[in-house]
């Protein structure tokens, strides 16, 4: 997987990354105990990349190193989780296919 420069912007809930002009995004919903990732965006010209990938695992790497279940509610987080079980996450209760939450 490719390495990119994400940042973390906790007051937004969102991980993001900025590549030749262009922000590609994740944002996500926190309760007590799970991360829910809602939406990821990655514009056209930056797709097929590996950078929804990116974002989608540094917000769930963040999830577990704060003791949250990871949760899906974006359809794409959701496929990620089913495809990385070692992170014991699942669909939150607001999924259905083609979803997100914002």
């Amino acid at each position: 997987m490719n390495e990119y420069d994400i940042t973390h912007d906790e007051a937004q809930h969102e991980f993001y990354l900025t590549e030749n002009g262009m922000k590609a995004y994740t944002q996500y919903a926190l309760t007590d105990t799970s991360l829910d990732i809602r939406h990821t965006i990655v514009p056209p010209q930056l797709e097929g990349k590996g950078i929804a990938a990116a974002l989608v695992k540094a917000a769930y790497d963040h999830a577990l190193s704060k003791g949250l279940k990871p949760l899906a509610t974006c359809s794409y987080a959701a496929r990620w989780l089913e495809r990385h079980p070692q992170y014991g996450g699942c669909k939150s209760s607001d999924w259905h296919e083609g979803s997100c939450g914002l």
